[in-house]
């Protein structure tokens, strides 16, 4: 390879790195300020203090973010992302009635609150003090939840079918009670509203005597909210955190959370380091931080080692996963 190839590769490898480790430290500020939020709501979220949490510098912040607002707009749209993958999931099931699938959807998003406290906080109580963007996404939000309960028209028992803006003020209503419910100081699972809910927003298109039999049903057993498994995972990864994540290091833990297991040589392979030496030092150092562990008997058995990623790499790796 000629010495300007040679440079090129190098620059563009720089180049690519450079760009995830920024992503890397974007991800970072939407955990701080999604868990700041969480603490002390909008107006204690200044810039200062997010970048403080999230171990990022104030002019890195602006180097990815306009300002507040735009921040602030993209952790909600990573809430939304994440939501929409389980309740659209659980609505667009064709096999089953507008009802059922109302219940499935709703189900999926009070349990992606009640395991993700910081971000329903964060799009619940938030959202309406924020400025126009965030409002508008909001707005957008509303829009598509009211069109999809407004397919219950399609099945209600009435020829001439509820008033046109019933919807609206049933997603409206819906929201103000899980709203009042994150509000309170208690750890009240948001499922138990559930069967509640749904016979509030079946009553206008299927009659009293359906909105009965949603509350008389069977309702899942909710997880007390800020402790379970996924809620512990949603805390900030990197609180504490003495090391500084690379996108070496993401390529690292990115490797063992593929396949669990991997040897020493298998882990340089994927994550593009083939000096041995320099990867059994890094995996030594992430075994050190508790983001790794080793589940072989080691060389005295002449087995290879086998590493696996912990609960808190786990957490870190999904934090800063890369394309």
């Amino acid at each position: 390879m000629s010495s300007q190839l040679k440079a090129q590769a190098l620059d563009n490898s720089g180049r690519r790195e450079g760009g995830h480790v920024g992503e890397m430290q974007r991800r970072r500020l939407l955990l701080a300020f999604a868990e700041v939020l969480a603490e002390g709501g909008l107006e204690d979220a200044g810039v200062g203090r997010v970048c403080k949490r999230a171990g990022v510098s104030r002019r890195t912040f602006y180097d990815l973010f306009e300002d507040r607002e735009a921040c602030f707009l993209a952790v909600v749209d990573v809430a939304i992302e994440r939501v929409s993958q389980s309740v659209l999931s659980a609505y667009e099931q064709e096999s089953l009635r507008w009802r059922e699938r109302i219940r499935a959807a709703l189900a999926a998003l009070l349990e992606f609150f009640d395991a993700e406290p910081a971000l329903a906080r964060a799009c619940l109580i938030e959202t309406p003090r924020a400025g126009a963007a965030v409002c508008e996404r909001r707005r957008q939000v509303f829009d598509s939840l009211a069109v999809a309960v407004d397919e219950g028209r399609r099945e209600s028992k009435y020829e001439a079918g509820p008033p046109p803006l019933t919807a609206q003020s049933t997603v409206g209503g819906a929201l103000s009670v899980i709203h009042a419910r994150v509000l309170e100081d208690g750890r009240r699972p948001l499922l138990e509203l559930l069967n509640p809910l749904m016979g509030m927003i079946v009553h206008p298109y299927l009659g009293p005597a359906a909105a009965r039999r949603e509350l008389d049903r069977v309702a899942p057993q909710p997880v007390p909210r800020g402790n379970c498994h996924a809620s512990r995972r949603a805390q900030d990864p990197f609180k504490g955190l003495p090391i500084r994540l690379t996108f070496r290091t993401a390529r690292v833990l990115g490797a063992i959370g593929a396949r669990s297991g991997v040897s020493n040589r298998e882990v340089g392979e994927q994550a593009g380091v083939l000096d041995q030496g320099q990867i059994s030092k890094l995996l030594r150092r992430l075994e050190g931080h508790g983001l790794i562990e080793n589940r072989s008997e080691g060389h005295a058995k002449g087995e290879p080692n086998a590493w696996r990623l912990t609960e808190r790499g786990d957490a870190v790796r999904r934090a800063i996963e890369l394309p």
